[in-house]
């Protein structure tokens, strides 16, 4: 089906990614996004190198930062999650009039969520902080970090936004090669601004929203080109209640969801804290190392996403089922590999990050030792939620996390931390037990089925529906 003028061009791949070897899709898209999570990734991963030159008390700051930051932005993250799904079974069912249209009004969304949610994190950071029992030594460096990182929101929620949408057309080279771009220029800004600059901690903070607003203009230029599966135009950007009403059903959900192991990472920091500096900062470390090693799961869960979502549009249940599953089952078996070769060189990744500093390094080895043979059962929980997101069944991912995060570990980490002889180790030991647990609770879950139903494009009112394609075609009259 070809687009109307000013609707932008179909993407390439989309007959490839609804036929052919389920294999061979679940591929195409999962090696580029992969790709674009290692190297987003090296923001922060820069980021713990460079301020890792300036002592424990610096990776403490950013340690007990990150959190913060990543609550907030979950927050926001539902209604990207929201129209990358409704883009992708768009795209599935032929829809390519309506994907302009869901791009538009995400953006909409996403703009006045992140500005409000970057001016309330700016002016609330000294009492998170405070609340999160920061020590005197760590608040000053730890209060600049999360302030720019505050600021930088915007341009942060923008490009995920961006991202999301490419990947709910099937369109993932693009990020690739921005993120890229945007990670080999952070490779230079973070030293010149950490210490040619002598701004510490802020200046790695800084860094990231510079290479966050080139990258967003970027993604903003190409969606305005209208040359890769989405045109924007500026009637797509007018309030249009069919998809603001579709938008908080799905993104309401899906933002408690992010909330939900946001907000769990927090308390989780809370309870560390107790414990002083070293622990602080081998948890920081060690979770850094775990965030790294979930990327290929998470570029999997992200590609199952948005394969399934497409196919479920088309109404190609069967092939969604048989992605669903071999996904599930790489990430098992991918993630279960990385965990040995992560259980074999603990101590030197924790010193990579931390140089000299003994006690964080036995700290933190110590804690991806405990945890690193269950990362296969992350990944296959991982990919199963990707499948009930992609079906708009936003509801049970929440309740996944909701059970993982605060019926599961954070209750296990609180008790044994406290109640039994482990101390901190008890905190460790909550992360393999609520990995095992979840994954089993996820996949009885698929099992049942519930997700197939998930066509949202068939879902939306039709006279609704009706009015909002005339308006689309109207708007697309005037800019044709």
């Amino acid at each position: 089906m070809a687009l109307k003028t000013g609707a932008g061009r179909a993407p390439r791949d989309r007959t490839t990614l609804l036929e052919g070897p389920v294999l061979g899709s679940l591929l195409k898209l999962a090696v580029p996004i992969v790709l674009a999570n290692i190297l987003q990734s090296g923001y922060q991963l820069i980021d713990a190198f460079w301020v890792g030159r300036l002592g424990g008390h610096a990776v403490a700051a950013v340690s007990v930062s990150f959190p913060v930051t990543f609550l907030l932005i979950a927050l926001g993250s539902g209604f990207s999650m929201a129209g990358s799904t409704l883009v992708a079974q768009h795209i599935g069912a032929g829809n390519h009039h309506r994907v302009n249209q869901v791009a538009g009004q995400t953006i909409l969304l996403v703009v006045v969520t992140s500005i409000s949610l970057s001016i309330i994190g700016i002016w609330l950071a000294p009492g998170l902080l405070g609340l999160l029992g920061v020590e005197e030594a760590v608040y000053d460096g730890a209060l600049v970090f999360l302030r720019i990182s505050m600021a930088a929101m915007v341009f942060t929620f923008g490009f995920s936004m961006f991202q999301a949408l490419m990947r709910g057309i099937g369109e993932v080279r693009l990020p690739l090669y921005i993120v890229t771009g945007t990670v080999l220029l952070n490779v230079v800004l973070d030293p010149l601004f950490i210490f040619g600059f002598g701004l510490g901690v802020g200046g790695a903070a800084l860094a990231t929203l510079v290479t966050q607003a080139l990258a967003l203009g970027t993604g903003l230029w190409l969606l305005v080109r209208g040359r890769h599966g989405i045109a924007l135009r500026t009637h797509h950007l007018r309030p249009d209640r069919v998809f603001i009403r579709r938008a908080l059903s799905l993104g309401l959900p899906a933002s408690v969801e992010l909330s939900a192991r946001a907000l769990g990472m927090n308390v989780m920091v809370f309870l560390v804290t107790g414990f002083g500096t070293v622990t602080i900062a081998a948890y920081g470390v060690g979770t850094n190392i775990m965030a790294f090693v979930i990327i290929p799961a998470l570029g999997l869960s992200m590609s199952t996403a948005a394969l399934v979502g497409q196919n479920i549009g088309a109404g190609q249940i069967e092939r969604a089922a048989r992605i669903a599953r071999l996904s599930a089952l790489i990430a098992l078996v991918g993630l279960s590999v990385i965990g040995v070769l992560i259980l074999t060189f603990a101590r030197e990744l924790v010193a990579f990050f931390v140089p000299g500093d003994d006690a964080v390094i036995e700290a933190g080895s110590h804690f991806l030792h405990i945890t690193s043979l269950t990362f296969g059962f992350i990944g296959a929980q991982m990919a199963l939620t990707g499948v009930f997101r992609a079906a708009g069944h936003t509801v049970v991912a929440m309740l996944l996390a909701l059970v993982s995060q605060w019926v599961l570990q954070f209750p296990l980490a609180f008790i044994l931390s406290r109640d039994t002889v482990l101390g901190v180790d008890g905190i460790w030991w909550a992360f393999p037990v609520t990995n095992m647990i979840t994954a089993l609770i996820a996949l009885i879950l698929f099992m049942r089925g519930d997700w197939q139903k998930g066509r949202l494009a068939e879902q939306e009112d039709p006279l609704a529906r009706q009015v909002s394609d005339e308006i689309i075609e109207k708007g697309n009259g005037q800019t044709s």
